[in-house]
């Protein structure tokens, strides 16, 4: 009976570690930035944003893309959640995934939303495909360095329980804080005039480098890889901000493609 309880907690611990190893924000996470873009919509890009959405807000689609990973459909958007560029290289220099990546793919539904001529059913797609992935493009992971496939293969302790630095940085911080997305867009939503016009000036590819370059404060790590208190405290602002961002520049990117 003790072999057959060890055994089954090996494959329990295995099967939700594989199972967790997720590519995104969490759900706070995404929710939150949706609901900061929704802030900064002008009046006739939130009207077609209604149009397109019908009821549904943008906080309530940006999880859209993580649902779907259940259709075999969309299987061909899993790598469309991320993007790699080694250590030393560029994006321009990074051999490309044939099959797409986050920068490529934000571009790509950019341009057809802003070309027109889809059906609605493409048209409510491309949307939220594009607020879910302004999202995890600020999440710092998702820019992975190829070593470890952003972070996931990173296994230590958070708060004393086993988990993954790409968790870490989707969702336990997050979570952990006991927020609604509403709370948090509460907490975070205070950008200055300037901030908001800076950063909708900046391109996607931008985004991806920004995210780069807090790699080495998101791997800054003690050696036994035990994270709790400290490193919540050393990052949490770095959190906030990326979530503040993205949803600012979500608008931006949504404002420039309903109000011309």
């Amino acid at each position: 009976m003790t072999k057959f309880i060890t055994f089954l907690s090996i494959f329990i611990f295995g099967f939700t570690s594989t199972a967790s190893d997720n590519v995104r924000w969490g759900q706070i996470g995404h929710r939150t930035t949706g609901d900061v873009a929704g802030h900064y919509l002008t009046e006739k890009a939130a009207n077609e944003v209604k149009r397109v959405l019908g009821n549904e807000s943008l906080a309530q689609v940006s999880t859209w893309m993580d649902e779907v990973r259940s259709d075999g459909a969309y299987d061909y958007m899993a790598p469309w959640h991320y993007v790699t560029i080694p250590a030393g290289e560029t994006y321009e220099t990074a051999e490309k995934n044939e099959d797409g990546d986050i920068i490529w793919a934000i571009d790509k539904v950019v341009f057809e939303l802003k070309e027109g001529g889809l059906t609605p059913k493409q048209e409510a797609e491309n949307l939220k495909v594009l607020v879910h992935l302004v999202g995890d493009l600020h999440q710092p992971l998702h820019v992975g360095n190829g070593t470890d496939r952003g972070g996931n293969d990173v296994r230590l302790q958070w708060f004393w329980n086993n988990s993954n630095l790409h968790r870490v940085w989707d969702s336990e911080m997050i979570d952990d804080k006991q927020l609604s997305f509403t709370e948090l867009t509460d907490f975070i939503n205070h950008p200055t005039d300037t901030q908001i016009k800076e950063w909708q000036s900046t391109s996607v590819l931008d985004w991806a480098y920004e995210s780069q370059d807090l790699l080495p404060q998101v791997y800054d790590m003690p050696e036994d890889k035990e994270l709790s208190y400290e490193y919540a405290y050393k990052n949490w602002d770095t959190v906030e901000m990326r979530l503040l961002k993205a949803g600012v520049r979500m608008a931006g990117l949504i404002n420039e493609i309903y109000d011309n």
